[in-house]
């Protein structure tokens, strides 16, 4: 896999961090690789040419496409950036994903679009959908003070990051992601080792089973 996207991939390492739970889901020929870069669009990383470069040379099954929210003024830019990088990637024989996204804490009104401005790329794209935005707020809706905003109240937090794993690795394997390990060693020069409390593993992992399965409601049940 070959993630092409900006600072929400790169912070606490989510590219080491679903290649770690691959491996412990059993899956030992694994690649997982990054082209992101803080601050970058699609259009960004088109226009740079190095994604584009990687991606013909034909070494990846799945590229996985993120940038910024995207619920509005962004929207665009994302339909047509993923279908050029899509077409690309079949060139290649590869498929693209979708990694979907989510707001800023202070613009937390705009979930909804970005689910749709994800959902809509994905579909024009012929690409699979990571609903990570809307596992995020499955696990709120449980827990409204779970931590998964970091520091600036828009990068994630290490829970939030293994929740995009989770819901990465179940779209990836349609293996159930309850009972993978909260405990991961990252081979990771951008984040340290993963060590999460069983009880917030549980809330992410059922919220993202329950997210992947179109029903993001049970994870707000008790």
């Amino acid at each position: 896999m070959l993630f092409v996207g900006n600072s929400l991939t790169i912070w606490n390492d989510l590219p080491a961090m679903l290649e770690a739970l691959l491996r412990s889901g059993g899956l030992e020929q694994v690649r997982v690789a990054s082209l992101s870069q803080p601050g970058f669009g699609l259009e960004d990383h088109w226009r740079g040419g190095v994604a584009r470069a990687a991606i013909r040379q034909g070494e990846w099954d799945v590229i996985v496409l993120q940038q910024g929210p995207s619920a509005t003024e962004g929207r665009p830019s994302l339909l047509e950036y993923s279908s050029r990088f899509a077409e690309k990637a079949r060139d290649a024989g590869a498929r693209v994903g979708l990694y979907m996204v989510w707001p800023a804490n202070a613009r937390r009104y705009d979930f909804e679009g970005v689910s749709e401005s994800y959902a809509m790329a994905a579909a024009s794209a012929d690409g699979l959908l990571f609903p990570v935005g809307d596992a995020w707020r499955a696990a709120s809706c449980h827990d409204p003070d779970l931590a998964l905003y970091g520091p600036d109240a828009f990068h994630p937090s290490p829970a939030a990051t293994y929740l995009a794993a989770l819901v990465i690795y179940e779209r990836l394997t349609g293996s159930d992601p309850r009972g993978l390990p909260s405990r991961l060693e990252l081979d990771s020069r951008y984040a340290p080792d993963l060590k999460l409390d069983d009880e917030t593993a549980t809330l992410l992992q059922e919220a993202a089973a329950a997210t992947n399965v179109g029903d993001a409601s049970k994870a707000c049940r008790g």
